[in-house]
């Protein structure tokens, strides 16, 4: 039987797409009016793979070599690009978390383009082995590029998390260390060391892989799990619901693990659309997500919160909490209690499981 990365073997149809041939590695940058913060723009061409990489990076105002920040590499959902969840890269820069958005051509916002009678073949072309790779490399080669910049050394590389919503939390699982079979057949392990945490919103299963616990129980890093009661996939001979991603959150047996299962929303009001659930329920279950993430990265990677005394010489360096430090693990927990009590009523359950075991 051939195996799949992600959807089903009913979109395992190999169709060739066209890249495109762009080059360079230039930035557009443009100010954020909200919390102090720049937003770029690259243009990214990977040579090696003839793919083109767009990317947009958050980059907080007081970014520096001397004030180097975590930073968090995003994968954005089937049909997405560099430019969607942009509330969660916002937010993250204002808090001084730098966040890096790459585009996955090939299953980007190009899909609802063109023929409508073609759009079941790009599909499948989308969720193709070779596609779900290929977006685990584009994530690798942004951050490479992103680094090499001249905003690299404003980046504190041993700091480094990765995100992902629905088809990029695949992504975010394959490079955090699942155990994966492609077609050849062919074990792959894509996991990139420099990657310390990992947020999955809405992950779903990789299909036709055996069981889960051999196909994520390598991820050892710490994850947070985020859903929804509607959480619901659909798509053309294919449903994916909020059990699946309870079957993730278990299968990792070595993760360190976070779940939030909220009790309103659907699959999309993770990204920055408002949906059915209407304006003050997605702005709610939003801002519930930044924050929480915000803790479980400041927590996961050590994050020394910067701040300046007013009476401080300008050339001494910021002072902090070291999230990692004891004090700041007190800090943490007291921090997600209040976080709990704030939204309690928009919670179904709450899990956290600090050994990874179930």
């Amino acid at each position: 039987m051939k195996r799949r990365l992600f959807v089903s073997s009913t979109f395992g149809l190999c169709i060739g797409l066209a890249l495109l041939a762009l080059a360079g590695r230039t930035a557009r940058s443009y100010a954020s009016a909200m919390r102090g913060h720049r937003v770029l723009d690259f243009d990214m061409f990977d040579v090696n793979r003839q793919r083109l990489v767009p990317s947009r990076l958050y980059l907080p105002e007081g970014a520096s070599p001397e004030q180097p920040v975590p930073l968090i590499v995003f994968s954005h959902g089937l049909g997405g690009s560099r430019k969607g969840y942009s509330y969660l890269g916002r937010y993250w820069a204002g808090e001084g978390i730098a966040s890096l958005h790459p585009q996955h051509v090939g299953s980007d916002n190009a899909l609802w383009q063109g023929n409508p009678f073609e759009l079941l073949s790009r599909l499948r072309s989308a969720v193709h082995d070779n596609e779900a790779l290929a977006r685990v490399h584009d994530l690798r080669f942004a951050l490479d590029q992103v680094l090499e910049s001249e905003q690299g050394p404003s980046i504190d590389v041993s700091k480094i998390g990765v995100a992902g919503h629905s088809y990029g939390a695949n992504t975010a699982m394959l490079i955090s260390g699942a155990k994966v079979i492609t077609v050849d057949p062919k074990i792959v392990v894509v996991r990139d060391p420099r990657i310390q945490s990992a947020l999955l919103i809405s992950a779903p299963p990789l299909i036709a892989q055996g069981p889960m616990e051999e196909v994520l129980g390598p991820i050892s890093i710490p994850t947070l799990h985020v859903t929804s009661l509607q959480d619901t996939i659909n798509l053309p001979g294919y449903q994916s619901t909020v059990k699946d991603r309870l079957v993730i959150f278990d299968a990792m047996g070595k993760s360190p693990k976070t779940l939030v299962v909220f009790n309103a929303g659907g699959h999309s009001i993770f990204t920055d659309r408002i949906t059915r659930s209407g304006p003050e329920t997605s702005f709610s279950i939003k801002n519930a997500t930044q924050e929480l993430s915000t803790i479980f990265f400041k927590h996961t990677l050590g994050y020394r919160l910067a701040s300046r005394s007013p009476n401080s010489p300008v050339d001494q360096p910021p002072q902090g909490k070291d999230f990692g430090s004891p004090s700041g693990r007190l800090e943490v927990a007291q921090g997600m209690g209040q976080w709990l009590l704030k939204h309690q009523y928009l919670l179904d359950r709450f899990v956290k499981n600090d050994s990874g075991e179930n």
